[in-house]
C-alpha cells in the first residue's frame, strides 16, 4: 500500500513540475546561431537538426555536454553551461515540439 502511495505521488509531483515549453523558446534563442530558427542546424556551424527529437534525448545530451565526460562540445559548452535543470527541461519541450 505504501508503495502505491509512493508511486502515485511521485507521478503527480512530476506532473506538477511539467517543462515549460515558452520558457523554452525563449531560451532557444542561444541556440538559433549554431541549430537554425527551424532547428534544422547549420552546416558551416557544424551543428545537427535537433527540431522534433525527443525531449529525453535533448535532455541527456546537454546534461552530458554540460558535464563534459562522455560527450564534449566546447562550442556549446558557453551556451549551455548556465542553464538549470528546469531550463534543460523547458528547453528540451520546445525543441521537441519543433517541426
Amino acid at each position: 500500500m505504501l508503495t502505491t502511495l509512493a508511486l502515485v505521488l511521485s507521478v503527480l509531483s512530476f506532473n506538477a513540475q511539467a517543462a515549460d515549453a515558452a520558457k523554452g523558446q525563449e531560451l532557444y534563442k542561444a541556440c538559433i546561431q549554431c541549430h537554425g530558427a527551424d532547428g534544422m542546424g547549420v552546416v558551416e556551424q557544424e551543428a545537427p537538426k535537433i527540431a522534433g527529437q525527443f525531449d529525453w534525448y535533448i535532455i541527456s545530451s546537454i546534461k552530458q555536454f554540460k558535464a563534459g565526460v562522455e560527450r564534449k562540445n566546447p562550442k556549446m559548452l558557453p551556451y549551455i553551461q548556465g542553464l538549470s535543470n528546469s531550463d534543460i527541461e523547458d528547453l528540451a519541450a520546445y525543441i521537441s515540439a519543433m517541426k
